[in-house]
């Protein structure tokens, strides 16, 4: 669970999205077709847009300004010629240090999907003297352009920077809070148009290290504000066999990265996920853990997730980067539409992460109330209930829940709720992430681009 006052409440005290209307949900596979009006009700506007570069022609196409494309098993860029070299200080180590720096430049993606938010994520490999800085610039729909906004600065490691959100960025339009771009009043109608990404990589001069960027992108989404949503019809069941592993047994350690517990909520999830899919740290990595703690990789997932500036282990993008460093792994932050995308993505092997919001009455069984909380759907029952990996249990034993479909769908998508004191905050409108491997089965590539994730 995150802390209690988390930036998606500050974004949804101050977001609020003008369209009206609510976001439909697709048969299941081999349902019977329902029996047509005369006149065919019209499709639910489109609500998130997905563009991620990561093929080799997708790296030509950007404007490289020192770095050069990569083909392979697994494309991307790296540095060629650096432009030139720049001195930098981290903010929290006060440390100051040149390094040599290039830039790729996407093309300017004009988004299918009239924008009031954006989550940038991506996929990269920082060896040791090395990291990436990611910045998103786009165009509103009065004319205008933002500035160059950054989403992050981000490494694998922690020693040679301290991987961080950027606080305090905005232009009197729209602003970043941690790991999010908001348009600052969605209700005056403004929405973000088009966007390009901008990745920097760095190196120690006169070194030939080189991060490679595998896959840059971003979600652009504009959810219509609501308290309630429709629910969706079940699916076929299934369930797939995924680690469990409770945050709680971890409560109070590792202060410096936010102190485990309720916490570590995101990179327990994704811990769980990294290992469904057979990828996990060395016991060369686990060395600095604490012997005397059980289930080591949940702190390690932890640290290298861990963002200096939130105080926290719950930045979107950073989950999804830390799973990306495993052999052969993607992993991107999106949206989702209902329960029937997830299944689609359960029934192909892929589980996800998502993230709620609730009071304790409305999600039967859970037994606690959250601003925000991460957990892993790893199936759904013959009634179509979520079955979900929650690691705000008490034992690893414990993880696996229940939970009935329509209050979970309901917690899950929905973008406005009123906590404990009756005042109303976010919801989070249907986020999650998604791992899964570089070379997927024909089944799982059909059930990513059937949620828009390519």
């Amino acid at each position: 669970m995150a802390r209690p006052a988390s930036r998606r409440t500050v974004i949804g005290a101050a977001v609020a999205a003008a369209s009206a209307g609510a976001l439909g949900s697709a048969a299941p596979a081999g349902a019977a077709a329902p029996r047509r009006a005369a006149t065919a009700a019209p499709a639910a506007p489109r609500t998130v847009d997905n563009r991620f570069w990561s093929t080799y022609t997708d790296w030509r196409c950007g404007d490289a300004a020192g770095v050069r494309a990569v083909a392979g098993r697994r494309p991307g860029v790296v540095i060629a010629a650096p432009l030139g070299s720049a001195e930098i200080t981290d903010p929290h180590t006060g440390r100051t240090q040149s390094w040599e720096y290039a830039t790729w430049t996407s093309p300017e993606h004009r988004s299918a999907v009239p924008a009031t938010e954006a989550v940038a994520s991506w996929n990269a490999d920082t060896p040791p003297g090395t990291w990436i800085r990611i910045e998103l610039s786009g165009r509103y729909s009065d004319g205008g352009r933002t500035p160059w906004f950054v989403m992050g600065h981000w490494a694998s490691g922690d020693g040679d920077i301290r991987r961080t959100s950027v606080d305090d960025q905005g232009d009197g339009k729209a602003s970043v809070w941690t790991d999010t771009f908001a348009v600052d009043d969605a209700a005056s109608g403004l929405r973000l148009t088009s966007y390009q990404l901008r990745v920097t990589l760095y190196r120690r001069p006169g070194t030939r290290l080189t991060p490679t960027v595998w896959r840059l992108g971003a979600m652009a989404s504009d959810v219509p504000d609501r308290f309630e949503v429709p629910a969706s019809v079940p699916g076929p069941a299934r369930e797939l066999d995924v680690p469990r592993y409770s945050q709680n047994t971890h409560v109070g350690q590792y202060p410096e990265y936010d102190n485990g517990g309720e916490a570590w909520c995101s990179p327990t999830s994704s811990q769980m996920i990294v290992e469904y899919w057979g990828r996990g740290p060395t016991a060369a990595e686990l060395a600095w853990v604490n012997p005397e703690f059980d289930d080591p990789q949940v702190c390690h997932a932890a640290r290298f997730t861990y963002d200096y500036q939130y105080a926290g282990c719950g930045n979107w993008p950073f989950n999804a980067a830390y799973a990306a460093t495993y052999r052969d792994m993607s992993a991107v932050v999106t949206r989702l539409t209902s329960l029937t995308d997830l299944e689609t993505l359960v029934r192909a092997g892929i589980p996800a992460i998502t993230s709620q919001s609730f009071l304790e009455k409305e999600l039967t069984g859970a037994g606690y109330g959250t601003s925000g909380h991460l957990m892993t759907v790893v199936g759904f029952t013959p009634d179509g209930d979520v079955v979900a990996n929650d690691p705000a249990s008490p034992s690893n034993e414990a993880v696996r829940r229940v939970y009935r479909r329509a209050e979970w769908e309901r917690i899950w998508l929905r973008t406005k709720r009123l906590n404990a004191s009756g005042r109303v905050v976010s919801g989070t409108g249907g986020i999650c992430y998604l791992f899964w491997p570089v070379r997927p089965t024909p089944a799982q590539r059909r059930a990513l681009e059937a949620v828009g994730v390519h």
